[in-house]
């Protein structure tokens, strides 16, 4: 089976990291945000993953391919690179890979993380749409649903007809079908919400065409799409996942819990923790850290930073407070 993510955007709300980095390549707790997609698949789905096709951008370069192409080894998937050359759309996104679409595939935007506790089976179903129960449905795409089975979908619905949001993962037992709903809407020139060619069209044409949609339910449902929310979500996992680290390795630190602290990261005299990530090559010294995420090969020295992302290859000396900085920037007073 075949597992289609579109990450061709330019993730702007998650600039300045998303300058050097695809946002689906960020880290949450030391994992790619992409490849907590894949082992999640692993784990819930009751099919196995044995190709991999990425939706790039036009400029996204060798070494962003050569990372997906090893996240994909790991995982003994095959990994398979498509183009979208401009950003037209959801369904536009999907069609990029449209000689891909043949045969069972699953299409997930890479801008959430997303589990069950439960497996997910898609035996039987034409489609299956990955659903979450929320609190307020007029901000989403949401199915209307008798039982297990979809009837109807409705975009960001003005009455309360169903509280179950689209999540952005999808499951087609026959990728053509959906492929020839998309080739209508194109050359058709159907667009919906932004003036852009939607997924959920393509969707609501399968389904007055008579294909079976049955939904699966997730128990949890987490943004990695800005800033504060690529924060609050590496949060969650800290808590969820309680990562060990070797407190010997840092006699003159105090680190409180939950945290992540990646290989060869060096810590002296400081205090980490809570909800702290760091990535691997890192050196803290004199230095306080509390909810934040530093990525990989950065230097802080003499700090004390709260509710900060920084990127790889950066040097901060003498600073306090909140900073967003992508990679190999250097500040100091």
């Amino acid at each position: 089976m075949k597992l289609i993510i579109p990450m061709a955007g330019r993730g702007t709300r998650v600039r300045p990291h998303s300058h050097t980095t695809p946002k689906p390549l960020l880290p949450v707790a030391g994992t790619m945000i992409v490849e907590r997609i894949v082992e999640t698949f692993a784990r819930t789905l009751d099919r196995t993953i044995n190709e991999i096709v990425y939706i790039l951008g036009p400029d996204f370069g060798k070494e962003i391919r050569d990372t997906l192409s090893d996240m994909s080894n790991r995982h003994d998937a095959k990994a398979t690179f498509r183009v979208q050359e401009v950003a037209l759309g959801t369904a536009h996104a999907v069609y990029s890979a449209s000689r891909d679409l043949e045969g069972e595939v699953i299409i997930v935007f890479a801008d959430t993380l997303f589990d069950s506790y439960d497996k997910v089976s898609v035996e039987g179903a034409d489609s299956v749409i990955w659903l979450k129960e929320v609190d307020d449905p007029s901000r989403f795409g949401v199915a209307v649903h008798e039982g297990d089975t979809i009837t109807d979908f409705v975009e960001k619905p003005k009455e309360p007809i169903s509280n179950l949001a689209i999540i952005g993962v999808y499951y087609f037992s026959e990728g053509k079908a959906l492929k020839k709903a998309i080739e209508y809407l194109l050359d058709n020139d159907i667009k919906g919400h932004g003036g852009e060619f939607q997924l959920t069209d393509a969707l609501d044409r399968l389904l007055k065409g008579g294909k079976t949609f049955r939904k699966a339910t997730v128990d949890e449902w987490l943004d990695c799409g800005t800033l504060p929310a690529w924060l609050d979500t590496s949060g969650v996992i800290l808590e969820k996942e309680n990562h060990a680290y070797d407190e010997s390795a840092y006699p003159d630190t105090n680190i409180h819990p939950p945290v992540f602290i990646g290989k060869d990261v060096k810590i002296r005299s400081s205090e980490i923790g809570p909800n702290v990530s760091i990535e691997a090559g890192s050196v803290i010294e004199d230095s306080v850290l509390s909810e934040s995420i530093i990525r990989s090969h950065t230097v802080i020295r003499n700090s004390e930073l709260t509710n900060s992302t920084v990127g790889s290859h950066v040097e901060i000396n003498d600073q306090k407070g909140t900073v967003h900085l992508g990679d190999h920037s250097v500040i100091e007073k």
